[in-house]
């Protein structure tokens, strides 16, 4: 049996599974980052775990053919650049992977890798070019062609949360000002929710710790917070009919936490794909929510091994 293990790195956890080459998981364990331990330690501990998991899924080691990894940072090849939220600049994670772990290893931008799985097994099955973006704390898209990531010259395709959509608006994290993701991520949803509370236009008890509130106060019939989310789709919308425009997509795949607005979200985001992208791209492409929640990047992560090393 050929097997692979994917894993997805994240800022406060690491998610990790081993998978058959038809994409099934046979077993899966979730474990802390806590990446100031730095990444000698966290590679260490992933070879422990990901050992444990191949004995609880009754394989061999010759049945785990490689490794594929989904981190969240800006990547020069297997070279972690910067990777803000872990804390790590300039670290050939791959080569300390390969070294921990005694097989051969496969890493890639965390939305890359979660776009991939979902163009193999999820929303975006089947198509020719899928657009699978992430709208989360940030916003980023994994762009597959015909099953293959597309990185561009340095790995930088898909950074669509930092493409200016306002110009002159709000600073965002990278410096510029009026990027997407100031105007439609989970951070943003937050933030104007919580300066129309300020001003007493949503309840003085209503605990502003993330998208969620907003959701369920919009679901509950609150018109104010329909209108933030109203808001942040139409601007996703706004973005996604500017990047289908260059790619001209079959399928756009909206995951990450703010996708769990569900219709809600999309409702707007449609209205304003339509508003702003040509007809002969709008009418090509179907926008979906994503299909494998938190099983995205592992999927991927295992799908971009077993492409290196099947």
């Amino acid at each position: 049996m050929r097997c692979y293990y994917g894993v997805d790195v994240g800022g406060t956890a690491v998610k990790t599974a081993v998978l058959n080459e038809d994409g099934v998981i046979i077993a899966k364990r979730e474990f802390p980052t806590e990446a100031e331990r730095g990444f000698e330690d966290l590679a260490q501990r992933l070879s422990r775990i990901l050992d444990e998991l191949r004995q609880e899924a009754g394989l061999t080691v010759e049945d785990v053919c490689g490794v594929g990894v989904g981190v969240p940072a800006f990547l020069d090849g297997d070279v972690i650049r910067e990777a803000v939220n872990l804390g790590w600049h300039n670290v050939p994670l791959r080569q300390y992977l390969e070294d921990a772990l005694h097989k051969p290893v496969r890493v890639d931008n965390d939305a890359n890798v979660a776009g991939l799985g979902e163009a193999w097994k999820g929303a975006g099955a089947g198509a020719r070019t899928a657009l699978c973006v992430t709208v989360g704390t940030g916003i980023g898209a994994g762009i597959v062609i015909d099953g293959k990531i597309y990185r561009g010259v340095n790995g930088s395709a898909g950074e669509i949360g930092h493409m200016v959509v306002r110009p002159g608006g709000r600073l965002c994290n990278c410096g510029n000002h009026g990027c997407l993701e100031t105007l439609a991520s989970a951070s943003a949803l937050v933030r104007e929710a919580k300066r129309l509370q300020s001003v007493g236009e949503l309840p003085d008890d209503l605990e502003i710790d993330g998208a969620q509130p907003i959701f369920a106060l919009a679901e509950a019939g609150n018109k104010v917070a329909a209108g933030i989310i109203w808001d942040a789709g139409h601007w996703l919308g706004y973005g996604l009919a500017s990047t289908a425009s260059v790619l001209n997509p079959d399928v756009i795949v909206v995951g990450g936490g703010v996708s769990k607005a569900g219709e809600e979200l999309l409702r707007p985001v449609r209205a304003a794909f339509v508003e702003y992208s040509a007809s002969r791209v709008h009418e090509a492409v179907e926008i979906r929510l994503a299909s494998l929640g938190n099983d995205a990047g592992v999927v991927g992560a295992a799908r971009l091994a077993a492409q290196a090393f099947g």
